[in-house]
């Protein structure tokens, strides 16, 4: 998969889906707690879940990316969830303004630059991007 073709493709609910992620990740840096218990209970609800979300698209064809993401959302849940605790945050917003201009930063950053790139390269009308 090339990337510049995904992103002139990519829609507003996936853009959504990397800027959690990013959110995640920026929260993972600040706040990683080695702990095995957090992560192996994190994987347990991974499971469970992610189980039952592929049970009901069970008449849909789910491609790999979409399970991997089906698995993937419980696990980051619990985890962040773990992580915070304690932490000061409201909702899912750290009180460290530093950390919270971080993670507003990067998830603004992706989107500028999934921006450029649509406006950059166009969609293609015979498979070809100019």
């Amino acid at each position: 998969m090339q990337i510049i073709p995904y992103f002139v493709a990519i829609k507003p609910g996936k853009i959504v889906l990397w800027c959690y992620l990013i959110w995640y990740l920026v929260t993972i840096y600040h706040h990683f707690d080695p702990s095995l218990k957090i992560w192996i209970n994190s994987a347990g609800i991974s499971a469970v879940i992610g189980c039952g979300l592929l049970l009901s698209v069970n008449g849909s064809t789910a491609d790999a990316w979409q399970t991997f993401r089906l698995f993937l959302m419980p696990f980051c849940v619990s985890s962040f969830s773990s992580l915070i605790k304690g932490q000061g945050f409201i909702f899912v917003f750290s009180s460290n303004l530093s950390e919270l201009f971080t993670a507003i930063g990067c998830c603004s950053l992706f989107s500028l630059a999934v921006l450029f790139i649509k406006s950059r390269y166009k969609k293609p009308i015979s498979g070809r991007y100019s």
